[in-house]
Order: structure tokens, then sequence, then C-alpha cells
């Protein structure tokens, strides 16, 4: 059942009653909500538009059905901004999951190795794509991160927090020892392609919240066993910043 917890959400759900309907029928059951937000973060650079986490937590909660919704994110040391998307997350009421998110030196060092070598492009270039290069491609490639070694940059920084096994983890907990019958996952993440299967070959309902080409093919081929994929675009003026609302 739909009770819009705002004004605004109550004459949005008028304007755009189809998709009211049509979220009701998601949520029709128990149900939690699993929000990966490092691949929200992803999703907003290339949909130009930001999710209001305090809109986006009004506008679900004013579904009935929906229990909890849980939220993760990495917690970067010494960055207000990942400090102040945590702080958010718990104000607007989600359950916040959070670890630190771990810095890795990664070497481009290649003054030891020859130019035609791709023992360090290997570390950044999936070795499926790098076997067709051409040999020239490879020692151009060398030969930018050889000019970046005489300007004395030896190592570049990667930021890695991945949620994959808790959420996982979490979801079957859920469905275990919750009787949670209705899964609904932000991400489209391929390491997610076997919690989900097994839930849909259990008799469960998982329905991924996502945006066009932003799902692995992984869980694109069990949309045959019933996951069921929902454009987040069709919210956007329930869930996005106010000033991002486009006029009428």
């Amino acid at each position: 059942m739909f009770n819009p917890k705002t004004e605004r959400i109550k004459e949005l759900s008028e304007k755009y009653s189809d998709r009211i309907k049509e979220l009701e029928k998601i949520f029709d059951r128990k149900t939690n909500i699993y929000i990966d937000f490092a691949n929200v973060i992803r999703w907003q650079e290339k949909l130009k538009w930001h999710i209001d986490l305090k809109r986006l937590s009004q506008f679900l909660n004013s579904f009935s059905d929906i229990e909890k919704i849980k939220f993760y994110n990495g917690e970067l040391e010494g960055d207000e901004k990942s400090l102040l998307i945590l702080r958010e997350a718990e104000n607007c009421g989600y359950i916040v999951k959070k670890k630190s998110v771990k810095i890795m030196q990664l070497s481009i060092d290649v003054s030891s190795i020859p130019l035609n070598s791709p023992d360090i492009l290997k570390n950044f270039i999936r070795m499926p794509l790098l076997q067709k290069l051409k040999v020239e491609s490879v020692e151009f490639l060398n030969t930018q991160l050889r000019e970046l070694n005489r300007q004395g940059v030896l190592f570049v920084q990667d930021l890695k927090c991945n949620f994959d096994v808790e959420i996982g983890r979490d979801m079957l907990i859920d469905y275990e020892k919750n009787n949670i019958e209705n899964f609904i996952l932000w991400s489209g993440d391929s390491d997610f392609a076997d919690p989900v299967k097994q839930l849909l070959d259990d008799g469960k309902k998982v329905i991924l919240f996502s945006t066009a080409r932003r799902v692995a093919s992984e869980l694109n081929e069990l949309q045959k066993k019933g996951l069921f994929i929902f454009d987040i675009q069709k919210i956007k003026d329930f869930i996005c910043w106010k000033k991002e609302i486009l006029p009428e």
C-alpha cells in the first residue's frame, strides 16, 4: 500500500500514478532494500543528476511493505565527503553498514622492463583486451608511463571498498531468519549473481534497481529465471536533488 510521506510525494504520485502502480506491484510483500551506494555514485555521473538521500528515504518509506532499507558505503579516513554521506544516511533512517576504504599503491614503474612488455599494463588492463593490443600500442602506453616516471610518478592510488560479500550475506540471512520475501538490490555488479540466483531458485522475488547498461551480463541472464530490472530514471523526480527537477 502506498501512503505518501510528504505533500510533494503526494503531488508527484498523482502526476505519475502509473509509476506508483508499478512500484506497488513490486513492493507487494515483505520487502528489504539493499543499496550499494558506491554503484549509485557511479550512476549519478552517467545520469547527470543526483540522488537525494532524504527524498529517497521518504519515497521508499511511503510503501507499507518495505521493512528495512540497508545502506552500504565506505568510509575514507580524512575525507569529509564520505563521512557526510554516512552521517546523512544515518540521519535519514537507513540501516548503515560501513567499513574503511583501502588505499592501494599500484606501481607504474616501467624502468626495469622492455618497452614492449605488458607486465605493468596487465595490472590495469584486463588480459583479454591486453592480448588484442598491437605491440605498437603496448610500446606507446609504456612510453607514456616512462614519461610519468621521469616526472617522479612511480605509483598511482586505487581506492577499494567492496560490499558484495556483506550484501549477499545479508540478503541470505534475511531470507533464512527474517522471513523476507522480496529483495530489492540497488546494484548491477556481477558478484551478486550467485546470491540472486539462489533466492530466485528458492522462489523469492528479486528486483534490481539500476540504470540502462549498468547491469552485468551475469545478472541480465537471470531475467530468464524471473529477475526483474527497474530503471531508476522512472522515479527521478521523486528522488533527485530539488534543483535538478525539470520545470513543467
